[in-house]
C-alpha cells in the first residue's frame, strides 16, 4: 500500500500522465470527471498515494480521508451541487462493483437521484 502501481489508470491519472483536467487539486488528493458519468455531475475524488480501497485504510489515514472528503464538499460546491444535494459513494472489493483498485469517492449530483439497490 502507498507505492505508486505502474498498471493502476489512477496513479497515472493522479501523476498527470494523460493531461487529465482536475476539478480540485490539492497535495494528497485530485479529483476529477468520471469518463462515464452515472449522474449530470460525477467526479472521482482519489488519494495520489496508490491505496487499493478503503478496506486498506486504518487510523494512520484519518486525515487523508477527511481530505477526500474536504475535497467531496469541495467539489459539490464547485459543481453547483452542494445546496440541491449530493451522494458519496466508495466501494471496496469486486463484489461491490469497484472496477479500478485504488480508492475512490464517487460525487454524484445535479439530479434527483433514486434510491440506493
Amino acid at each position: 500500500m502507498g507505492e505508486r502501481q505502474d498498471d493502476c489508470i489512477f496513479c497515472k491519472i493522479a501523476a498527470n500522465e494523460f493531461g487529465t483536467e482536475f476539478v480540485v487539486e490539492t497535495e494528497h488528493v485530485v479529483a476529477f470527471s468520471d469518463i462515464s458519468p452515472q449522474a449530470p455531475v460525477h467526479v472521482q475524488v482519489i488519494p495520489r498515494r496508490h491505496i487499493e480501497s478503503i478496506r486498506e485504510m486504518n487510523q494512520d489515514d484519518s486525515a487523508l480521508l477527511g481530505e477526500m472528503i474536504a475535497v467531496a464538499n469541495q467539489v459539490a460546491v464547485e459543481k453547483g451541487i452542494a445546496e440541491t444535494g449530493f451522494r458519496l459513494v466508495t466501494n471496496a472489493g469486486a463484489d461491490s462493483g469497484q472496477e479500478v483498485m485504488h480508492l475512490h469517492v464517487h460525487v454524484l449530483g445535479g439530479s434527483k437521484l433514486g434510491p440506493i439497490a
